[in-house]
């Protein structure tokens, strides 16, 4: 589809070397349609990642049916947060667009656990190592339902 969205620039995309095996990363759950991943930049608690399986830049650019595996997913997700930290709060945020602060061309859905203090941490955060997001897919996965 094309559009007027900027997207980022950036080859090859990231979160589809995850998928293909390319580069190490966190996947808590994989369908057909979607995959969960664990990201290392942890803004709340048991931040997770929702994504299509298919390259797709915008959500402008998902099909149908990967719109409804997708918000079947970030409901999963949702959920086995709220379980394994008993979190006060679900955010759910997803950006379209250079100008919306998107920063990887592949269209993912952003869902964690509010802080303890409230709301997720918008500002630069310490990346996690792969040990430390498998430690947190461990904990969620006996919540995933």
């Amino acid at each position: 589809m094309s559009t007027s969205i900027q997207v980022p620039e950036l080859k090859p995309c990231p979160f589809c070397d995850y998928l293909r095996g390319a580069r190490p990363f966190t996947i808590l759950t994989r369908t057909a349609l979607t995959a969960t991943l664990v990201t290392r930049e942890q803004r709340g608690l048991g931040h997770l990642l929702v994504i299509p399986i298919e390259h797709r830049q915008t959500l402008l650019d998902i099909r149908s049916d990967e719109a409804s595996a997708i918000m079947a997913s970030v409901i999963t997700a949702a959920r086995a947060i709220t379980g394994a930290y008993q979190a006060e709060g679900i955010a759910i945020w997803q950006n379209n667009g250079v100008p919306a602060h998107q920063a990887i061309p592949h269209v993912h859905f952003h869902i964690a656990g509010t802080l303890p203090d409230g709301g997720t941490e918008w500002d630069d955060v310490e990346e996690a190592s792969l040990a430390e997001t498998e430690v947190i897919a461990e904990k969620l996965r006996h919540f995933m339902q």
